[in-house]
């Protein structure tokens, strides 16, 4: 979750310390800006009000047997939403039916260790890395016979559909990223930040330590609640709103595959060598050819970039929106409109 600023990290400093809640970052880049009244609307209809999505299907695919739903018409443009942490399928409630009514094929997939989703084999890497994440989209993909999509996501979903986009562009009609290009490396995050940025990772040490890793298996709900407020410090959500999505946290791998994450990142813990090549590529920051639009929260309390520091990733035609209105670091719960606006203004481009 926050979303993990692996690239270059020392281009932005946090504009505040975290300090447990209530700072606002405000971006100001380019685009156009959704109205605050406008934005107020959309968030408004989507407080206490998502609508279920469809039944759960399960399909092998990779090394993983994936939990996912499948909504619209089989024919449609194929869209693929990825979520992130600690989030799960549901932050796309409202974003799927605006989506399935223009007519697209709308596929959520929970992430490996979210839901029920579980891996095949109990042998298995419980792995967090960013390039295995990428492997099991495309495998899934694949296994529903998928060959194009547009690929949309925020927080861990955005820096997969990031990584699919750059080293599979054949894959991908359209992206649509919240908070921009967030492919990193182990090598980029050796270099240390000033005082107040390395604040907001407080929970990234946490997870480094064996204490760590035992607290946030006992407290997972209580601390996945806490991250929600931080890093949307404006969102008033509900204990039924958040309860729905907590469920996918009980997931048996869910604890191993966000430590792994995390601990990876710092070169704390090993990957898997099978995708060594994909790493040595994305630690070059590979430019992003596809059709792309970025988006921003200006209320987002988690770590993230300003605009100006990834707009040269994204070669091809390209758009970046500063949705107002006190959005926050889950941009298609608060602002779903907004965000399925942009999956259909890329799809067109």
């Amino acid at each position: 979750m926050p979303e993990e600023i692996d690239h270059d990290r020392r281009r932005f400093v946090g504009a505040a310390a975290m300090a447990f809640a209530a700072a606002q970052f405000g971006i100001r880049g380019s685009g156009d800006a959704q109205s605050n009244a406008a934005n107020a609307k959309v968030r408004a209809s989507a407080l206490g009000t998502s609508v279920a999505l469809t039944p759960i299907k399960q399909i092998d695919a990779g090394v993983l047997n994936v939990g996912y739903t499948d909504s619209g018409p089989s024919s449609g443009p194929a869209v693929i939403l990825l979520h992130g942490w600690p989030y799960d399928i549901h932050a796309f409630d409202d974003v799927v039916p605006l989506l399935t009514a223009k007519g697209y094929r709308v596929i959520v997939p929970h992430l490996r260790g979210y839901g029920t989703t579980r891996f095949l084999s109990s042998e298995t890497v419980r792995n967090g890395q960013q390039s295995a994440l990428a492997v099991d989209t495309v495998a899934l993909m694949d296994a529903l016979k998928i060959q194009k999509a547009i690929l949309a996501g925020f927080d861990w979903g955005a820096r997969t559909a990031d990584v699919v986009a750059a080293l599979w562009p054949e894959r991908v009609k359209g992206l649509v990223s919240v908070s921009g290009y967030l492919i990193g490396s182990q090598a980029a995050n050796q270099s240390p930040l000033p005082p107040a940025a390395e604040l907001q990772w407080w929970y990234q040490f946490y997870f480094a330590t064996e204490r760590g890793r035992a607290g946030y298996d006992k407290y997972r709900h209580d601390f996945s609640k806490l991250i929600w407020r931080i890093a949307s410090p404006k969102w008033r959500f509900d204990d039924a709103t958040f309860d729905r999505s907590a469920e996918s946290f009980n997931n048996p791998d869910h604890v191993s595959i966000v430590i792994h994450n995390y601990r990876w990142r710092l070169g704390l813990a090993p990957g898997e060598a099978k995708y060594d090549d994909l790493e040595k590529t994305l630690a070059t920051g590979p430019v992003i050819s596809v059709p792309s639009i970025t988006l921003e929260g200006d209320a987002n309390g988690a770590p993230h970039p300003d605009p100006s520091a990834y707009a040269n990733k994204f070669s091809g035609k390209y758009t970046h929106r500063n949705i107002t209105g006190g959005v926050g670091h889950n941009l298609p719960q608060e602002a779903p409109r907004a965000f399925a606006d942009a999956v259909i203004e890329v799809a067109g481009y």
